[in-house]
């Protein structure tokens, strides 16, 4: 099963280790990794995404939670969270093509970033599946390069609810 999870913690030198060293001890493959400061100085934010084992899951956040530098540790199941993902795409384009890449970059709201003679950079955001079928339709041109950030996540609703 498919995990999302949220750990903010302080900024500090070791912690990014330990965590992906409890996930790893404990059987998890961790599928995408972003950790990024926060509004708050002096935290960040690792948003992890995980294929595993729920019982196995429940004991790695009590372990996460136990650890010093841990402020608070979220799982996003279902709905619960709102994930995003950025990537960038170097495409082959040229003057036949050029117009149809354009044309599916407006479908899926994407930018195109840099033009070249026979290439194209695009940056999408979306959720998963979105950028997955972005990717599918694209892959025909030739793709060249590409760079994913991982999802990243915070839970929906307001503070209070």
């Amino acid at each position: 099963m498919r995990h999302i999870i949220s750990v903010l913690v302080e900024n500090k030198f070791g912690v990014l280790a330990r965590i992906a060293g409890l996930f790893s001890g404990r059987g998890f493959n961790i599928d995408t990794l972003n950790v990024g400061p926060t509004h708050q100085d002096g935290r960040s934010r690792i948003t992890a995404s995980l294929n595993g084992d729920e019982k196995a899951l429940d004991q790695c956040i009590k372990q996460l939670d136990k650890l010093i530098d841990v402020i608070k540790v979220e799982n996003f199941v279902g709905d619960e969270g709102v994930g995003r993902e950025l990537v960038l795409l170097k495409v082959e384009a040229n003057s036949q093509t050029r117009a149809e890449i354009t044309q599916i970059c407006d479908v899926f709201r994407g930018k195109i970033v840099d033009v070249a003679s026979k290439s194209l950079i695009i940056e999408v955001t979306g959720n998963e599946n979105k950028i997955r079928a972005f990717l599918s339709l694209l892959e025909s041109f030739g793709v060249s390069e590409l760079a994913r950030t991982g999802t990243v996540s915070l839970r929906r609703g307001t503070k209070n609810d």
